[in-house]
């Protein structure tokens, strides 16, 4: 982590604070600088300094956080820790938090505990650096993508006949816990039929007949960083229509790969992608952005979009992922999580994009 570049984008600072509040307020900007991959951390801080990382937590995590060589205090009591607070953070003034990582109460009650501070919100700064991944974070977000990618490939095996949607969902979760997930990144979507035609669609009633579209939307987290993807099948041969559908978005996705590299423009990249279908008869039928962000969050940031003025850089993974939705019909999309390079990307999710017809 380039704790130093942080450091640099804000001279006036001598300390960064975060705060990993729990279920209700968890900052993954906490397990970005310790790159702690086991324990829950709640309750807990971090505090770094351009040249040390302390970590501050309870009796429960203690052990956990030795285990990773860490510069480690620990508490037994709320009163502890909050004496332990004070005094790490006693030779600075001027401190970094993450706004957007806290909740208003948390805050407010960071400055009831360090009333002589000055909290500078450094929120933007984090953000910057988390798109840009380290080796280390690479070799997680290849090994999430890696789950995925077997998984995918096993899912036309997975389909029956009068099988839910609900039922290959949790087909699809048990089989990325066991290639290696520690848990899902999202709720799976398994959507059949006209459910295909809702891209964030949950539900899972439907039952698959033949001749239903199967669109599966997944992502697998290892060691706290994700993966997702999406594949689109066909229970039996499609009509001329839905193939042809696939076919646009497929070649959609080619030219998204083909637009991207360090340095442009994701709007660009977005409006390669998207003349692709609008040029066919699915014009206006893609509704939604052709790709964010992947790390610590399954959105980790906005990336190729029509509004976004985002410059991608070398090292950031993104998600290519168009779609054609009609409603009452069905929708096929297709999503990869791709690394950024300097001459173009490299696909890191590896199940076959070919259509299948089960």
């Amino acid at each position: 982590m380039d704790v130093e570049k942080l450091f640099d984008l804000n001279q006036n600072i001598e300390g960064v604070l975060i705060y990993n509040g729990g279920e209700t307020s968890n900052d993954p900007s906490f397990f970005y600088f310790t790159q702690l991959a086991r324990g829950l951390f709640e309750s807990s801080y971090v505090f770094l300094t351009r040249k040390n990382l302390k970590v501050i937590t309870s009796q429960l995590e203690a052990e956990t956080a030795k285990s990773e060589d860490l510069d480690v205090e620990v508490f037994s009591s709320g009163k502890q820790k909050d004496e332990l607070l004070k005094e790490v953070t006693k030779s600075t003034t001027f401190i970094g938090i993450n706004y957007s990582g806290l909740s208003y109460a948390d805050f407010l009650s960071l400055k009831e505990k360090l009333p002589d501070k000055e909290f500078i919100d450094v929120g933007d700064s984090i953000s910057s650096l988390r798109q840009v991944k380290s080796d280390r974070e690479i070799t997680k977000l290849k090994e999430a993508a890696r789950i995925v990618s077997v998984v995918g490939d096993e899912i036309p095996g997975m389909l029956k006949e009068g099988m839910t949607e609900g039922e290959l969902a949790a087909k699809v979760n048990y089989e990325m816990m066991k290639n290696g997930a520690s848990s899902t990144s999202f709720d799976t979507i398994a959507a059949f039929g006209p459910d295909a035609a809702e891209p964030h669609f949950s539900g899972g009633s439907r039952k698959l007949k033949k001749g239903d579209v199967v669109l599966v939307d997944f992502g697998a987290k290892y060691q706290r960083y994700c993966s997702d993807m999406t594949r689109t099948y066909f229970f039996g041969k499609p009509d001329k229509e839905m193939q042809e559908m696939y076919e646009v978005v497929f070649s959609s996705q080619d030219a998204g790969f083909k637009a991207i590299k360090s340095g442009e423009n994701g709007k660009v990249v977005d409006a390669a992608s998207r003349k692709v279908i609008d040029s066919s008869k699915f014009k206006g039928k893609f509704i939604h952005s052709l790709g964010h962000g992947v790390g610590l969050n399954v959105h980790d940031h906005p990336a190729l979009g029509p509004q976004s003025d985002f410059f991608l850089k070398e090292n950031m993974v993104v998600t290519v992922e168009p779609g054609v939705y009609v409603p009452k019909r069905g929708g096929v999309r297709i999503e990869d999580d791709v690394i950024v390079t300097k001459g173009g990307c490299q696909i890191i999710t590896s199940a076959s994009r070919e259509l299948q017809i089960v």
